[in-house]
Parts: structure tokens; C-alpha cells; sequence
């Protein structure tokens, strides 16, 4: 009842995140619901139904990530005062996230199983116009223990994600300190600046780019992101040329199938490393005599590395496929049928909206820091230069990624 009551009287803002997630939801679910019917209407040939099913765990990934997006930047599970005094710690409040995801999804489920019943004709009212689909089945009976399951895969995996990604982190005990005491060790103090954030080292006085602060840590993964990368450009440049064909829902046929699995590995790389790669533009920004402008820009690219690095990835991974798959098909007609649709504009629209999601995050972690330059007279011109800065910095370094890695990925099939 909490969890419903939070969820009523949250903003309209995030009342439609929600409501975008619930429709993320409802899309993958009945794609879900087509991959059975096409199961009940070809019960010999199972690989077909088998691979159709793998293919729908694109979308559910990406509608699962776009769910834990939705659920970090959440105010109403946010630790405010006074929550603890009445038994909502971090905890409870994890919990409630992850109850309000369940939720969201779960109505997107139950949207989907209602659409599949109509098209079917189970339902009183008009059918679908026309002759059914073989995808739907509509000469074999439902069975609404499988289709039950099926729905409850995508809202089982967002709560449980939610809930992981937003367990309480226990707090390390440490001795009380003197600002500025003697005999801590660089990295301590590196520590302690990125925990109070790109700013705090200029709270009392204005930016002085003659006196940079230290580095903040570099996120990690870059090795295993090239390394899986790279495996993933392998298995595609192999598959390529054996392997049974993968018909895709909605008579599209992409190729092998093996293909596929090397993309998989290909986003993967790309999430791995793009952390790393945002924090290496916002040290570039700070080299060479930087002024304030630069300086302002870098620091917060290397604090935000981690929260926007990795969706940042899972995009750059999206595109390219789409751009590869535009370069092998370039002149000619593939058939792509409504479920083929429905799949690509699902991943694509939900790794956007996550990556949109994570910007929104970053803003409001560095609310009061903005705040605070403002109050320190920093004129709002420079705060948007610097935010175009850094938009601009990372459109340098993704954008030649993103096509390095099509046009690998599309050489092996165009030969």
C-alpha cells in the first residue's frame, strides 16, 4: 500500500518514466506471447520457436535496463530526514523500489496479454481484421500457464535488478579526521574527492585552473571491454561464413545465427569499456593548461563517468548494429515483418530513453553543486558552455567508435 501511495503522488515526470517503462514492458511481453503462439502453431520444427525466443532477449534486456534507469532516478525511494525515525531506512526503501518496478511492469504485461487475446478473438468484441497471423495461433488453444510465465520473466528481472542496484552499501567505519591533517596517502585523498563530488575542492573559492586537483580514479573494464570486444568482432567475422540462417520474428532473416551472438558480445565490449572512455575525454579536457571552462567540464565527466558510461556503450552498441545492418542491406528490400519492427524499435527506444534517464540522474546529483557555483557568482553561460562541452567531447570519441565497429562487424557480411 506504500508503494502505491508513493507511486499516486510522485511528480508528472515521473508518473510518465513510468508509464514508459509499463509500455516497454507490455511490448517485450507480446513479443513474448507471439514467440508461443508461433510455438503452438509449428509444435514440430522447435528451433524456430526456440530461436525466436533467444531474439526476444534483446528486448527484454534493454526493457530491463531502462527499469533499474527509471528506478535510480526515482525521488519518491530517495533517504530523506525524518524516513528513518518511522521505520523507512534504506532497506525499505529498496524495497518499495523494487515494488513500484514490479508494478510498472507487471501492468505492461497484463496490457500485453490483453492486446493478444483481442487479436486472437478470445475476448467479446471485434478480431483482428483479416486473416490471423500464424504468430498468434488462433486455432490452438492458450495455455495461460505457459503464457503466465512467459509474462512474468520481464517483471521478475526488473525488481530483482532494481532492488540489487539500489541495495544499501554498508558504510565503512573511519577515525574522525582534521581538514588538511598530515599523513594521509594521495589515494585516500583522491578518495575522499571523488566521494564529495567534482567540486569540492573549489566549495570556498573560485575554479583556479593554475592549481588542478588530483585525478579522480579511472573506472576499470577497459581491458576486458577491448578484450570482449574484439572476441565478439571475431565470432562475427566467423559466423559469417557457416552457420544455420536465424528467421527472425516478422519473416526477417539476418543471417546466422552465430552472427548475433557476436554483437551480443560486441554491446558487452562496448558497456565494459565506455566507463573508462568517458573518464579518458574528461581527462583530455583538463590537459594542456586548462581554463576554467575546460576544466569545469572534465571534472565532471570524470565524476559521472561510471553513471553515464555504460549506457552511453549500450547506445553506441545499438547503433552500429544499425548501422552495419544498413550497410549490408544497402540497395536492397529485407522483409521486415511488424514483429521485427516492434523488437528494434523496443531496444533502440529503450536504450535512448536509458541513457536520457542517466543524464537526468547526473544533473541532480550535481544539483547542489551547481547551486553552489551560481551562489559563488558563475555566470549560467559558462554552465551551459561546459555541459556542450562535454556533450561535445563525447560525441568526438563515441561517434568514430560507433563506426569502427559497424564497419567491422558489416565487412565479413558483405563478402
Amino acid at each position: 500500500m506504500l508503494a502505491l501511495r508513493l507511486a499516486r503522488g510522485a511528480h508528472s515526470l515521473v508518473q510518465l518514466r513510468r508509464l514508459l517503462v509499463a509500455a516497454a514492458s507490455a511490448g517485450t511481453g507480446f513479443l513474448l506471447l507471439c514467440t508461443l503462439g508461433y510455438a503452438l502453431a509449428h509444435p514440430d520444427p522447435s528451433a524456430g520457436a526456440l530461436l525466436r525466443l533467444l531474439w526476444c532477449l534483446a528486448p527484454a534486456a534493454a526493457t530491463v535496463h531502462f527499469a533499474v534507469a527509471v528506478a535510480r532516478t526515482d525521488p519518491g525511494t530517495r533517504p530523506r530526514p525524518g524516513l528513518s525515525a518511522v521505520g523507512l531506512g534504506p532497506g525499505q526503501l529498496m524495497a518499495i523500489s523494487a515494488v513500484t518496478t514490479a508494478l510498472s511492469t507487471t501492468l505492461g504485461s497484463v496490457l500485453a496479454l490483453l492486446v493478444f487475446l483481442h487479436l486472437r478473438g478470445d475476448l467479446p468484441g471485434r478480431p483482428f481484421d483479416g486473416d490471423p497471423a500464424a504468430f498468434l495461433a488462433s486455432g490452438h488453444p492458450l495455455p495461460l500457464p505457459a503464457a503466465l510465465t512467459l509474462l512474468l520473466l520481464v517483471p521478475l528481472a526488473a525488481s530483482s535488478a532494481s532492488a540489487v542496484a539500489l541495495r544499501p552499501r554498508g558504510a565503512r567505519p573511519s577515525r574522525p579526521r582534521r581538514p588538511g591533517a598530515d599523513g594521509d596517502s594521495p589515494r585516500e585523498r583522491s578518495r575522499r574527492r571523488a566521494e564529495s563530488g567534482p567540486y569540492a575542492d573549489q566549495a570556498g573559492h573560485p575554479l583556479d585552473p593554475q592549481q588542478p586537483a588530483p585525478p579522480l580514479p579511472t573506472p576499470g573494464g577497459l581491458p576486458w571491454g577491448i578484450a570482449v570486444l574484439a572476441a565478439g568482432l571475431a565470432v562475427e567475422a566467423y559466423a559469417s561464413r557457416s552457420g544455420p540462417g536465424l528467421v527472425l520474428p516478422g519473416r526477417f532473416t539476418g543471417g546466422p545465427a552465430r552472427v548475433f551472438g557476436g554483437w551480443s558480445l560486441t554491446a558487452l565490449g562496448l558497456m565494459l569499456a565506455a566507463p573508462a572512455i568517458t573518464h579518458l575525454c574528461g581527462w583530455l579536457l583538463q590537459a594542456v593548461r586548462p581554463g576554467v571552462l575546460r576544466l569545469l567540464a572534465g571534472r565532471v565527466l570524470q565524476e559521472e563517468a561510471r553513471r553515464i558510461g555504460r549506457p552511453l556503450g549500450v547506445v553506441c552498441a545499438v547503433a552500429s548494429g544499425a548501422y552495419a545492418m544498413a550497410t549490408v542491406y544497402s540497395g536492397a528490400r529485407p522483409s521486415f515483418g511488424p514483429l521485427s519492427t516492434l523488437g528494434a524499435l523496443l531496444v533502440a527506444g529503450c536504450t535512448v530513453a536509458t541513457l536520457l534517464t542517466a543524464a537526468v540522474e547526473a544533473k541532480h546529483a550535481r544539483a547542489d553543486t551547481t547551486a553552489a557555483l551560481l551562489r559563488m557568482g558563475a555566470p549560467t553561460t559558462m554552465l551551459r558552455g561546459a555541459a556542450l562541452l562535454r556533450a561535445g567531447a563525447l560525441l568526438a570519441a563515441f561517434g568514430p567508435l560507433t563506426w569502427v565497429v559497424a564497419e567491422l562487424a558489416a565487412v565479413p557480411l558483405v563478402r
